[in-house]
């Protein structure tokens, strides 16, 4: 049996990580829950079958640096742990930016929800964002994307304070 843990073990995960088992999640026939283990063994699997120890040693590659912290979390979890456990469910750096713009800036009669938030993007608010500096300009292009994928994943009317990320 596999025990969900208390914390959010989420936040100790890299955004690449924690996209890349989202994905795997989002794309499994299997009827089995995916375990670290499960996506240990996937993301070898992208590994070239030539890769040697002294290849790992001068050459860096996504797919390598992912399965080091993935063996580093399954040292310190189990490799049994449930990789949904370690799938983020906060907003990127720039999407809590626009979140905390539009908390900050509008007078609403309860907090601003997901939805709002994807209105207000979508009403020209990034491009505003970038002429104030707040955003760059080459950060304001995925983030209807994300805000979209949050909606999928968490529902419209959800709280966008929720998913704001503090570092």
């Amino acid at each position: 049996m596999t025990i969900r843990n208390p914390i959010d073990v989420a936040t100790r995960v890299s955004p690449d990580l924690s996209a890349l088992i989202e994905t795997r999640i989002n794309n499994s026939d299997s009827d089995q829950p995916i375990t670290l283990a499960t996506m240990r063994t996937f993301i070898a699997g992208l590994l070239p079958a030539t890769f040697t120890e002294t290849e790992q040693s001068h050459h860096f590659d996504i797919t390598e640096s992912l399965l080091d912290e993935l063996d580093a979390l399954i040292e310190e979890f189990d490799e049994t742990t449930l990789a949904i456990d370690f799938v983020q469910s906060v907003a990127s750096e720039p999407l809590s930016r626009v979140v905390e713009t539009v908390i900050n800036s509008e007078n609403w009669e309860s907090p601003p929800t997901l939805g709002k938030i994807q209105e207000a993007i979508t009403s020209g608010l990034l491009a505003s964002l970038v002429g104030a500096g707040v955003l760059e300009e080459d950060e304001d292009d995925a983030l209807l994307a994300e805000i979209e994928g949050l909606i999928s994943r968490h529902g419209v009317d959800s709280l966008a304070e929720e998913f704001l990320r503090y570092e």
